[in-house]
């Protein structure tokens, strides 16, 4: 039985490198081969990490992110022993994102032999053809066994492109039905692209039905994390309080490739200039208001479940306050999928929710059926 007491871990990050093998077609940032962390640099980062844990927290997640950061194999080896003889008695999980393309045999025995404390997150946007499509023809080159076979409760995190729009049921259904227990994220992507036009409407609404209709059938599975929305939220008698939705500038602690501690892992030189981002460093991330958007706060009601990332805000908006709208629409349309769900699953198997929290979800439910049905009823005229 999971301990509920228990407090979370301490989670910074470290960016190994800017280079990255794959050119994926919906990446915003700028990769090279020239800037990397030195194993020097590396430790002092390390060496602030374990003297700065913060009370709230116990343990240490130790996240690696690049561009790719298995070119960095050698210097994650080095970490690993650092922070294993120089802190031997804190808890330490060691994570890295991956494109899985660069997977030797070498590294898949080192992994192997330290899965228990080192644990590999596996970027994968689906089937072969949306693979290759979107991710540099990269599927023939994942072992995916290897990820199943270590760490299949970890999932995939998948990234939309207009082209795999048109297959992301089909993808996730894929995920799934290889063994991945959990598909971690599916992220609308991010830069400049409008997704208020009404196409990107009509092509996600058929991907949701059929998403809805076979999370009903496998409720044993965790639901995709674009439809994962606790609603009952919306609900909640503290919705109103104002706070940042994201660690920007506070709980998320970055390092650079140099070093330099940054706001988050969105706010790099690969993302932004060195202006701006002296701009953004500058910024007095204690102002929550600054990262509240008041049209949204005040008359959303879905406001609570909306995901919203700072830092991407900042690339398209030049602001953290003002949200980019385009989303809104397709965020509304995710929200009542996520809410019939919901409302499925309830009816399945009522006893796997408890009473309290069934009143909210049921409340939320109306509601969101009742504000952003009426947008989309030439959709669903059966409704």
């Amino acid at each position: 039985m999971e301990d509920k007491s228990q407090k979370p871990r301490f989670a910074p990050t470290l960016c190994l490198t800017h280079y990255c093998n794959l050119n994926c077609i919906y990446c915003y940032q700028k990769h090279d081969t020239h800037n990397r962390m030195s194993f020097e640099t590396a430790k002092k980062c390390i060496d602030w990490i374990f003297k700065n844990i913060p009370e709230e927290y116990e343990g240490v997640e130790l996240d690696f992110i690049g561009g790719e950061p298995l070119v960095e194999f050698n210097l994650i080896k080095q970490i690993f022993s650092y922070v294993k003889s120089t802190y031997p008695k804190e808890k330490v999980i060691f994570y890295a994102t991956t494109n899985g393309t660069l997977l030797n045999d070498e590294m898949k025995e080192w992994f192997t032999q330290r899965k228990g404390c080192c644990v590999l997150g596996l970027s994968l946007d689906g089937k072969k053809e949306t693979q290759d499509h979107n991710r540099s023809n990269s599927f023939d080159k994942i072992d995916l066994d290897f990820f199943l076979k270590n760490w299949p409760w970890q999932g995939v995190k998948m990234t939309l492109s207009e082209f795999s729009l048109d297959h992301l049921a089909e993808n996730i259904i894929y995920c799934h039905e290889l063994g991945f227990e959990e598909i971690g994220g599916v992220n609308l992507f991010e830069g400049t692209f409008d997704w208020s036009d009404e196409k990107w409407v009509q092509k996600l609404i058929p991907q949701l039905k059929t998403l809805v209709d076979y999370y009903v059938e496998h409720d044993d599975l965790k639901v995709n994390q674009m439809l994962d929305r606790h609603i009952e939220a919306c609900e909640y008698s503290d919705r109103k309080d104002k706070r940042r939705w994201c660690g920007i500038g506070g709980g998320a602690v970055f390092f650079d490739v140099d070093g330099r501690k940054l706001p988050c892992t969105f706010c790099t030189p690969m993302t932004f200039d060195e202006k701006t981002l002296t701009e953004i460093c500058n910024h007095d991330f204690s102002k929550v208001d600054d990262f509240v958007d008041d049209e949204c706060f005040n008359n959303c009601y879905i406001y609570p479940i909306c995901p919203h990332c700072a830092g991407a805000n900042y690339l398209t908006q030049k602001t953290f306050k003002n949200r980019d709208k385009s989303k809104c629409r397709i965020q509304k349309l995710i929200a009542l999928f996520a809410a019939d769900l919901l409302t499925k699953r309830i009816l399945k198997n009522p006893q796997k929710y408890e009473e309290s929290r069934r009143g909210l979800m049921i409340d939320a439910i109306q509601k969101i059926r009742e504000l952003y049905l009426p947008e989309f009823r030439q959709y669903f005229e059966d409704e």
